[in-house]
């Protein structure tokens, strides 16, 4: 019997390196990716890019969005992968509500770090002075939930190594099975 697709959610506030991670992760495994930047609806783009944080209630079309994406991709027999902040449990609980099966992949880092790293990005909507918000929301994975949480003080390439233990742990007949193996929280 074949296992559930398993979706592979890259979260964690800005600048903690979910885009990196996930090119990381792509050039080692064919999978569907989604940037979950990409399903806000216009408003919300608008009020980040005032610096207005946004509500659970802007909140809840993006991650149903991101949701029906993800369950498209099991309906069609694929795991996937996206990036999303999925910063509180209430938001992983929505995502986790989509066909396959879902495993968290909290990137976090020390706030020196992110900065910086906000700092450095252009062309991106989220602005620095944004991070206390998303900080303050964070709410770290519990016990319950699938998941890991790296630290970004690691490489790309040592995080990536992590990302696809997880896919392998689910799925051991993976074609990049040359690195299967379990991680733990």
């Amino acid at each position: 019997m074949n296992a559930p697709p398993t979706h592979l959610v890259l979260m964690g506030v800005a600048g903690s390196g979910k885009s990196t991670v996930a090119q990381h992760v792509l050039a080692r495994v064919e999978l569907p990716f989604a940037e979950a930047d990409e399903f806000h609806p216009e408003a919300n783009v608008e009020k980040m890019s005032a610096g207005t944080p946004l509500t659970d209630e802007d909140r809840a079309p993006w991650l149903t969005a991101i949701r029906d994406w993800l369950s498209e991709q099991a309906d069609g027999g694929r795991s996937a992968l996206v990036t999303c902040s999925a910063l509180r449990r209430a938001y992983r609980d929505r995502l986790r509500t989509a066909h396959g099966h879902l495993v968290f992949v909290h990137l976090s880092g020390e706030r020196s770090l992110l900065e910086d790293r906000i700092t450095r990005r252009s062309g991106h909507f989220m602005k620095p002075e944004m991070l206390t918000s998303q900080l303050d929301t964070l709410e770290r994975l519990e016990d319950d939930e699938d998941g890991i949480v790296l630290d970004v003080a690691l490489s790309p390439d040592q995080i990536t190594e992590r990302v696809l233990m997880l896919l392998d742990r689910d799925h051991p007949d993976h074609p990049d099975d040359a690195d299967s193996g379990r991680e733990g929280r």
